[in-house]
């Protein structure tokens, strides 16, 4: 299976950071009435992130008292109010609330504060479509938003969504810009915290990199635990990546009574993933099923997430080591399906980010037509006062514009095919990926159905791949997966559907091919794989797969059942030895 255990789980701890959610206990304070109304909204804002629950408390006071506010008091009161209601998770109302400021305050201020909560508001419900349309709109505007706290926020927040839709180096441009443009008070903590981010998920930074460092220190002093936290949860996830199970589980011991003490549930959940890996690579398995089963139970009913997709994976490792089947079954299932969740998800993210380029792109190319046709109207009247001897001129310079234009139409549209290209094929292997491969499968055998030939589907995962990720690294892993395919390739019709199912797992379709043909070309890739290791770097790296075949002689047209069949063929390859392939109702072995 992939390496799961090496990415990073941030973009909900992250929204602390936009949110500031510290809870902290609240120092005693003496309550008296509200004289200046202006004052004390700001003084509430002001500890909206540092003193939690004191700041609850004051908006509680202001409403219950309800004192004479001016138009743009009252605006300020209902952000405030929509900051709170976001942080208490509900996005829904806390989005209606974000609009009505955007729409209708008319603050130039409280529009670019609401417009970077609304960016994280859309990015962590999904809707990555309107996230990335409105990033956009905020970068154009940002060289107009001169309100320091408020420029601080856009920032963050456009750092925040632009990792991720994986643009490291933009993530990393704007952090940079945030610490550049502090606002008086602020401390460099969500600063590097942002860096910290983007620096992990695009795997440039190491447990022994310097700015991890600084920026635990930073937040430290800043009294900012959960953000702390965060950036002690990236040291201890890289303690795993370099193989220091050891170092981990110290970390969140030391760690421990903080996360308990904010009860922060990002944190809670990823801190027991990682003691389960953790457990789970110094041989403990006792101590990793213990953490990965309290992992789950704390999940939520539904979730996807990749903190339980890893929760399940150990769990599976652990129950087929001591010969539970059942159990490892069950376990590999809801791993399966938090895993296909997870890849496409990233596609979604991928494909918004995509689309939102392309408007702007498509918004660029309309303003230069105008633009363009006004300079053409300006010439036709110009040159109608003219003689004869400037028509050339006239006709050149329009064939120039024209040429132009059609220049920049024939750009935007070798742009949409090649998002469309990308929207079906997988990034890494360039097969289909899992959505297209199942889409053309389905279509493909209700059409031989018709016909009543024979097909057989094939699944193949690779063996033991974990370890190549862990020895060699990540970069030799994919080495691996793309001279997989290329071996695959040379074994396959062009009739026959190749895809990417997620991970290191492939799937093929025969078309007019017996179940007999089926097993010879199985047999013939698992054979050819194993014959042909990978030279990584100087080192022969050889590998197998296992191979699941499941014929529609025996199983039908039905593509899910094709697949479940499929599935438990290749199940029963791992669980017997690998480097096999094993038949629906059969053992056929190399």
């Amino acid at each position: 299976m992939s390496n799961l255990a090496s990415r990073l789980w941030l973009w909900p701890a992250f929204m602390a950071m936009a949110l500031g959610a510290l809870v902290q206990p609240c120092h005693g304070t003496t309550k008296s009435s509200i004289t200046d109304p202006a004052a004390f909204l700001s003084q509430a804002e002001a500890l909206h992130r540092k003193d939690h629950p004191r700041f609850v408390q004051m908006l509680a006071q202001i409403h219950s008292e309800a004192p004479p506010l001016t138009a743009q008091e009252q605006w300020r009161l209902r952000y405030l109010d929509a900051w709170e209601t976001m942080f208490e998770g509900n996005y829904i109302k806390s989005e209606a609330q974000l609009r009505n400021v955007i729409d209708h305050s008319g603050d130039a201020v409280l529009i670019a504060k609401a417009s970077a909560l609304l960016l994280s508001n859309l990015g962590v419900n999904q809707r990555y479509e309107e996230a990335f349309a409105l990033a956009n709109h905020l970068t154009s505007e940002l060289p107009t938003i001169n309100d320091p706290v408020a420029r601080y926020s856009v920032l963050m927040n456009l750092s925040q969504i632009l990792d991720f839709a994986g643009q490291i180096d933009l993530a990393i441009h704007y952090a940079q810009m945030m610490q550049d443009a502090m606002p008086p008070g602020e401390s460099p903590c969500l600063p590097y915290s942002m860096q910290i981010a983007a620096l992990y998920n695009g795997k440039r930074l190491t447990s022994a990199s310097s700015i991890l460092q600084q920026g635990i220190d930073a937040c430290v002093g800043d009294h900012q635990p959960v953000i702390t936290n965060s950036a002690r949860l990236v040291l201890s996830n890289l303690y795993l990546d370099e193989n220091q199970p050891a170092k981990t589980i110290a970390l969140l011991d030391q760690v421990e009574p903080s996360i308990q003490l904010n009860h922060y549930y990002p944190h809670m959940l990823s801190s027991l993933v990682q003691r389960a890996e953790a457990y789970a690579k110094l041989g403990d398995d006792a101590d990793a099923k213990k953490a990965a089963l309290a992992a789950v139970a704390l999940g939520h009913p539904g979730e996807i997430s990749e903190w339980l997709m890893v929760a399940y994976d150990v769990l599976y490792k652990i129950e087929k080591q001591h010969g539970n089947a059942a159990a490892a079954l069950d376990y590999y299932e809801h791993y399966a399906s938090q895993d296909k969740s997870y890849y496409n998800d990233i596609s979604a993210r991928t494909m918004a980010y995509e689309m939102a380029q392309q408007h702007v792109l498509a918004q660029q190319l309309e303003t230069e037509k105008l633009n363009k046709q006004n300079s053409i109207l300006r010439l036709q009247q110009a040159l109608s006062t003219k003689a004869m001897e400037t028509s050339r001129l006239y006709i050149i310079l329009l064939l120039l514009c024209l040429g132009f234009v059609v220049f920049w139409l024939l750009k935007l549209k070798r742009s949409q095919l090649r998002f469309k290209e990308l929207s079906y094929l997988d990034g890494l292997t360039g097969i289909f990926n899992h959505q297209h491969f199942i889409s053309e499968a389905d279509h493909a055998l209700r059409l031989l159905q018709k016909k009543t030939g024979s097909a057989c589907l094939i699944f193949i995962d690779l063996d033991h791949f974990k370890q190549v990720n862990d020895t060699h690294g990540h970069a030799i892993g994919d080495t691996v997966l793309k001279h997989t395919i290329t071996i695959c390739k040379q074994h396959l019709r062009p009739t026959d559907l190749f895809g990417r199912l997620g991970g290191e797992e492939f799937g093929i379709l025969l078309l007019e091919c017996s179940r007999d043909q089926a097993i010879a070309i199985a047999d013939r890739i698992r054979l050819a794989i194993e014959a042909t290791p990978v030279d990584a770097e100087g080192s022969i790296i050889t590998f197998s797969v296992s191979v699941g075949l499941a014929s529609t002689d025996t199983s039908g047209y039905e593509l899910q059942r094709l697949c479940r069949e499929a599935d438990a063929a290749l199940y029963r390859a791992k669980r017997t030895g690998r480097n096999r392939v094993i038949v629906h109702g059969e053992l056929v072995e190399a």
